[in-house]
């Protein structure tokens, strides 16, 4: 007789109905009993995560959990995401970008040929109905046993992930944090960004003019900025919409751009340059984020971005359309809690150069950072209180800047932090010798191309002259390494505030209906909606999450990643 309770169990959907199977597994994956079939599949979900709290297995968060969740009363607790367990595994194995649907995997595993992945998305409704399809599995394949050898050998996978230089390689992890990520991506769109049409309607014609009645025309206010750039650059017209056309009317009236970049613009002592300037952005507005945008994302008062977990090869998250990890300043006056709830907005200060202090064991930038503004004390420990200084010294030096006046600053800091500058500068000579990187959990960089390789081989048979595109190449594989283990160990971080921040909002006294739910989140940024009785302690949990995550992350560090928290009714009052 199988056991009443097991550490994990896995799930396959039937790819029509209400129905599937579930199979209980030990931790490593071996069947607990037979498979336990299902007739209404969620509800047998529900009363299995009331009565046993496992870790669910299924082949991908879109598939396996995303038509489940309107059904269940509460939230699944953890996971593992077979489809993003896989791509971390096949980085570890230097096959990045190699197919990792459960497919994939299943004929790896059987030697047989590997199916390309679908393009990912199309929703729950698609998922459930095209199940086997997305799966890519072969025809008569049983998608549970699939489900289950893949998971049985990405687990003994997981223990074989030798130590990682200069990380703490903890895959496992890594694996459930990535995983932990699937599950709030998931329920994010699912409970969406409340976002009142009505004001980001009136935002859009403050800035634009009406909206216009015939589609693909524009609004007013961005055409009479095309007649004034225009005008300004003596009347013929062009189109300001395409570079090219830009810097031939700059040209035409001796003004030499080599780009239509913002920053070149505003060194333009011409009106044109910040005509330029305005007319990028109302047309970033409305190309991005206007009245096209708010009918296809902003529907039924709830933004629902389709977030893409790991979808930046340093762990970032990425999105697929709606712009969710780049909205606007001015229009998240839109973004306004219901009735009777707050918004809890908070993102980690100065989280990068943190990161450094923790990762490096710099003690010297670990007390600096001990405080609240790491460039203020920065400025005055290193640069006589000039904090921009501070700040684009310490930049530079995690992005590899070395141009202009910044390599006295870096002089200064090389004296006052010699642990931390040695860290960065050790990563970026790996990446500059084709080596690999990796973040503190283990996440590894991507190989350099063979592009890459043929050109370094070169500059050392030449020499490696600086200026020579071989040099170049180097220099630049350099600076990505260098900031890699910087950005990507500041993911691991916010993968563990994440999944530790979901678990404690799970866990407040109240109701489904009335429980807070994590509504966004950008890289160092998480988006809470709240009841307003539980605002406080919301509020408390997120710092409670970034100091578990510090422990988990980055384990006996005095470097602290404090947590600026507003509580709030729009999420433009939070900064």
């Amino acid at each position: 007789m199988a056991p009443t309770t097991a550490a994990r169990v896995a799930l396959v959907p039937h790819p029509q109905g209400r129905g599937g199977r579930l199979q209980r597994l030990t931790e490593d994956g071996t069947p607990l009993g037979a498979p336990l079939p299902a007739t209404d599949l969620a509800a047998a979900v529900a009363d299995l995560e009331a009565a046993e709290h496992p870790r669910w297995v299924w082949a991908a968060a879109e598939s396996g959990y995303a038509p489940l969740l309107p059904r269940l009363p509460q939230r699944l607790g953890r996971c593992h995401d077979l489809r993003l367990v896989e791509a971390l595994l096949l980085a570890h194995e230097g096959r990045f970008g190699h197919p990792r649907s459960l497919g994939a995997a299943w004929a790896r595993l059987r030697g047989l040929p590997v199916p390309a992945d679908l393009p990912e998305g199309g929703g729950a409704e698609q998922d459930t109905l095209f199940a086997p399809d997305r799966l890519q599995l072969p025809p008569d394949t049983d998608p549970l046993t699939a489900v289950l050898a893949v998971h049985a050998e990405q687990q003994r996978r997981l223990a074989a992930v030798p130590e990682a230089h200069g990380a703490r390689a903890r895959p496992r992890l890594l694996a459930a944090a990535e995983s932990a990520g699937a599950l709030a991506a998931t329920e994010a769109p699912h409970d969406g960004l409340p976002w009142r049409a009505e004001v980001h309607d009136a935002l859009l014609t403050e800035l634009l003019g009406p909206r216009p009645h015939i589609p693909g025309t524009q609004p007013a206010r961005l055409a009479e900025a095309a007649v004034r750039l225009q005008q300004a650059l003596g009347g013929k017209p062009f189109n300001p919409d395409s570079p090219t056309q830009v810097l031939r009317a700059f040209a035409e009236q001796g003004i030499r751009l080599t780009t239509t970049r913002s920053w070149e613009l505003k060194e333009l002592d011409h009106p044109a340059g910040e005509l330029m300037i305005r007319y990028k952005e109302l047309a970033r507005i409305h190309a991005a984020h206007g009245w096209a945008w708010q009918d296809a994302w902003a529907r039924g008062g709830r933004f629902r971005p389709e977030y893409v977990v790991g979808g930046v090869v340093s762990g970032r998250w990425a999105s697929r359309g709606g712009g969710a990890l780049q909205i606007p300043r001015i229009l998240r006056r839109a973004v306004v809690a219901d009735p009777g709830w707050l918004l809890v907005v908070a993102d980690a200060a100065q989280l990068e150069p943190r990161v450094l202090a923790a990762l490096s064991g710099d003690t010297g930038l670990a007390r600096t950072a001990a405080g609240g503004d790491l460039y203020e004390a920065l400025a005055a420990t290193a640069f006589q209180g000039d904090r921009d200084k501070a700040k684009l010294g310490l930049l530079g030096a995690m992005y590899g800047q070395t141009s202009g006046d910044i390599g006295p600053l870096l002089a200064t800091l090389r004296q006052r932090y010699p642990t931390a500058m040695g860290y960065v500068e050790a990563a970026a000579r790996v990446g500059e010798e084709g080596g690999i990187v990796h973040s503190r959990l283990g996440r590894p960089c991507p190989p350099p191309q063979d592009a890459w390789l043929d050109l370094a081989e070169g500059a050392a048979a030449a020499g490696t002259d600086p200026a020579e595109p071989g040099g170049r190449s180097m220099r630049a594989r350099g600076r990505f390494t260098r900031n890699f283990v910087i950005q990507a160990s500041a993911a691991d971080w916010a993968l563990a505030l994440l999944a530790a921040l979901r678990r404690r909002l799970l866990a407040l006294p109240a109701a489904p209906a009335d429980r807070p739910h994590l509504v966004f989140f950008q890289h160092d940024e998480v988006v809470v909606h709240t009841p307003a009785n539980l605002a406080d302690q919301v509020a408390a949990a997120v710092a409670e999450s970034a100091e578990e995550a510090r422990r988990l992350v980055f384990g006996d560090t005095p470097v602290r990643f404090p947590m600026s928290t507003a509580v709030v009714e729009s999420y433009a009052d939070a900064k």
